[in-house]
C-alpha cells in the first residue's frame, strides 16, 4: 500500500543532430502545480520551439495528462508518461524543452529524444516510497487530548490541520496499511467524532 514519486527536481539534457531537449522532472501533488512550472520554464526559455510534458498524479494512476506542443502527434507527449511509468512513479511531471537544430528528426526520432531526455532526468533522482494515505476528521473535547494523540502516533498517521476551540477538530492522514486499526482504535475512544474527507 505505497505508492513512488520523486521528493526533487532534476535537469537532463539529450541532444540530437544539434536539437537540444533539455528534461525538467518535478514532484507535484495536483494538476494546478504543473501551470506555474510551465509557466517558469517557458520564461526561462523564451527561444525554445517546443515546450511538452507530460505528468500522472494520485495513487490510483487514473490522472494524467500529456502535451506534444505542436510536435506531431504522440511523439511527445506519450514518450514522456512513458519514461514515468516505466519507473512506476506517480505525482509526477516532466517538461521537456525543446531548441531545434534545424534537422527533422522525423516522428520515430522525436519519440526517441523526448523519452531518453525524460528518462534520463528521472534517473537522476532516487524513487521514494510514500504510505497511501486517507484523510480524516476528528472531532473531540479537548480532555481527550492525549488519547488521540497517541493512536495518531502507534500508526503513524499524519496531522494535517489542527483547530482548538470548545472542541478539538483534527485532520490526520491514515495510512491505508494500517486504516482499519487506527479507525477501531478511535473509535475505542467513545467519545471522538470520525468523519472520512
Amino acid at each position: 500500500m505505497y505508492y513512488y514519486s520523486i521528493d526533487k527536481a532534476s535537469i537532463a539534457e539529450f541532444k540530437d543532430r544539434g536539437s537540444r531537449f533539455i528534461a525538467y522532472a518535478y514532484p507535484i501533488k495536483e494538476a494546478e502545480d504543473f501551470k506555474k512550472i510551465l509557466l517558469g520554464l517557458k520564461k526561462e526559455h523564451p527561444k525554445a520551439v517546443h515546450h511538452c510534458f507530460a505528468y500522472r498524479i494520485g495513487t490510483d494512476g487514473n490522472t494524467f495528462r500529456v502535451n506534444d506542443d505542436k510536435e506531431p502527434s504522440g511523439s511527445a507527449g506519450t514518450p514522456i508518461l512513458n519514461a514515468i511509468d516505466s519507473r512506476q512513479l506517480t505525482n509526477v511531471l516532466v517538461v521537456v524543452v525543446r531548441y531545434f537544430g534545424g534537422t527533422l528528426l522525423g516522428v520515430s526520432g522525436l519519440i526517441n529524444a523526448y523519452k531518453s531526455a525524460a528518462a534520463m532526468a528521472l534517473q537522476l533522482v532516487p524513487a521514494v516510497q510514500y504510505p497511501i494515505e486517507i484523510n480524516y476528521q476528528l472531532q473531540f473535547d479537548y480532555t481527550l487530548m492525549n488519547e488521540v494523540m497517541m493512536v495518531v502516533k502507534q500508526y503513524n498517521c499524519r496531522v494535517i490541520k489542527q483547530e482548538s476551540q470548545l472542541f478539538n477538530l483534527l485532520e490526520i492522514s491514515i495510512p491505508k496499511a494500517r486504516l482499519q486499526e487506527a479507525l477501531d482504535r478511535l473509535k475505542e475512544l467513545h467519545a471522538v467524532e470520525v468523519k472520512k474527507l
